[in-house]
């Protein structure tokens, strides 16, 4: 009895060095860009992009065959940093793959749910825990809002709210200076002291340029 317990023993350390070893020797090195990508993208998994996850949209964008406007849950923030990282001209969203919207996480009505399990396979990052015939909930924390698990929902259970808000939501409203929208479509300057003035703001051919009051005082005689 000892001697077999040995043997096995001794069989799995060595199986598991050669596993050791083949897993370091026989690495398979993936492409540094594709990973860049990746971790910019909101991992939402929901394939609004026209891929089956963000993995595969990276590859995509990686390899030139997506443009960086295809991902409505990362919005215009997602396409900025694309741009940068790949040193290409910002695009608007691509409406085709959809509209930015509000973030959302579903629950599940509890008191509805018949335990199909559909919307456990329906979801690509298990954020749905339950059992056959069993009620099944929601990890609110996990779940990113890819709405991929309403479809396959037999008996409409499945709730859509709102992310509630909180230190790692919430954004700062962009705020109204001196009557303008501070946004991309006004073409603002910044002075040296601080106060915006619009660049658009300058005297008409055939008229004296305005002179700016000095911010200096003159020393007394």
């Amino acid at each position: 009895m000892l001697s077999a317990i040995l043997v096995v023993g001794l069989l799995a350390a060595i199986f598991g060095i050669i596993l050791g070893f083949s897993a370091v020797r026989f690495k398979v090195e993936g492409d540094p860009l594709v990973e860049k990508i990746d971790k910019l993208l909101p991992q939402t998994q929901c394939g609004q992009c026209g891929y089956p996850g963000c993995k595969p949209y990276a590859e995509a964008i990686a390899n030139g065959n997506a443009e960086i406007n295809q991902c409505p849950p990362g919005g215009e923030q997602t396409i900025h940093d694309l741009a940068d990282l790949l040193d290409r001209e910002f695009v608007p969203l691509n409406p085709e793959n959809g509209e930015v919207s509000e973030k959302t996480v579903v629950v599940i009505d509890e008191e509805t749910c018949i335990g199909c399990t559909l919307c456990i396979q329906a979801c690509p990052i298990d954020a749905i825990v339950g059992a056959a015939k069993q009620m099944h909930t929601v990890i609110e924390s996990e779940c990113t809002g890819c709405d991929l698990c309403i479809p396959p929902c037999p008996v409409d259970c499945i709730i859509i709210t709102p992310v509630k808000k909180d230190l790692t939501t919430w954004q700062w409203e962009k705020p109204a200076v001196l009557g303008l929208n501070i946004s991309d479509d006004n073409d603002l300057s910044f002075d040296k002291i601080g106060l915006i003035k619009s660049v658009n703001d300058k005297p008409a051919p055939g008229e004296p340029a305005r002179k700016e009051q000095s911010t200096t005082k003159s020393d007394p005689l």
